[in-house]
């Protein structure tokens, strides 16, 4: 019997609910969408339509490997972010509604420091915080920093999908060392670090534990190894006025607050995520 798109939709949706994944509706249509080579508007013009025997064997074996474990996300080479359509890979974190507060704040704190505010977005992964700062204060000029290679590829291309060339740019950096004297004068300097503390990382979820990058979870012993060294390393890069913006872990905004205070930093305030979890600690640096 023939099987229509929107067939196949209730179908795959049913094998990853039954696999007690929460978000089934969405990876469903995503891994559809990427299978057809639609977008989502030509995936819910086209439901009535029949598909072809070769995309249902296309989507199932798409289906096992998320089954397996693997992210949709890296699945299908791309994830959105706060309204951004952005490449990823398993050289990065995927993308994590948990980062738009990080963000929100960094935007906030950008347009306060006005007309060609300077940005940093430190450990920055696929870029994504920077590019969505980028995205949302049309004047700043924003540098991802990324040690990873892989990592600044991906980088790159987002500055060139999301087209934002003109004010984004990207360069290596170690964030456990001191910035190299071109790095400073930022406004802000946004950052989500590694925190998973190590001893942790083994009882993670197998799509985090097996698939993302380590490099890009681990952070030390106690999970605060980065916050440590960046807020003692890097404030000299902030100007007077500026600030730094951390995403933190469940339960350590007390000790990330504490660690900045230790630094000299300066009106000091943790804002919680649409969960109710600590999730940004910001200061600045005033003398």
């Amino acid at each position: 019997m023939a099987t229509t798109y929107n067939n196949l939709f209730l179908d795959t949706r049913a094998r990853l609910k039954k696999a007690g994944i929460d978000s089934a509706q969405l990876e469903a249509r995503e891994i559809l969408c990427y299978a057809a080579n639609k977008t989502r508007e030509q995936f819910y013009r086209d439901m009535a339509l029949y598909v072809s025997g070769e995309l249902e064997r296309r989507v199932d074996a798409l289906v096992r490997r998320r089954l397996a474990g693997e992210p949709v996300a890296y699945i299908i080479g791309e994830w959105e972010f706060y309204g951004l359509p952005l490449d990823v890979s398993d050289d990065v974190l995927i993308p994590r509604m948990d980062t738009e507060m990080l963000v929100e704040r960094a935007i906030l704190r950008a347009r306060t420091a006005g007309e060609e505010a300077r940005v940093l977005d430190l450990c920055a992964g696929s870029g994504c915080v920077g590019l969505a700062i980028a995205a949302n204060v049309p004047d700043c000029r924003v540098v991802l920093a990324e040690l990873s290679e892989g990592a600044l590829r991906i980088c790159k291309q987002n500055i060139r999908r999301t087209d934002l060339n003109a004010r984004v740019t990207s360069v290596c950096v170690d964030a456990l060392e001191p910035p190299s004297a071109n790095l400073w004068d930022f406004d802000v300097v946004a950052c989500n670090p590694p925190y998973i503390p190590t001893g942790d990382i083994g009882g993670l979820d197998i799509a985090v534990r097996d698939y993302e990058p380590r490099m890009a979870l681990d952070g030390g012993a106690d999970g605060l190894e980065f916050y440590r060294n960046i807020a003692a390393k890097w404030k000299n890069a902030i100007r007077l006025g500026g600030s730094l913006i951390f995403e933190v872990g469940i339960g350590q905004a007390p000790d990330v607050e504490k660690i900045m205070a230790e630094n000299g930093f300066e009106s000091i305030q943790t804002t919680a995520d649409t969960q109710g979890i600590w999730r940004v600690v910001e200061g600045t640096i005033n003398n």
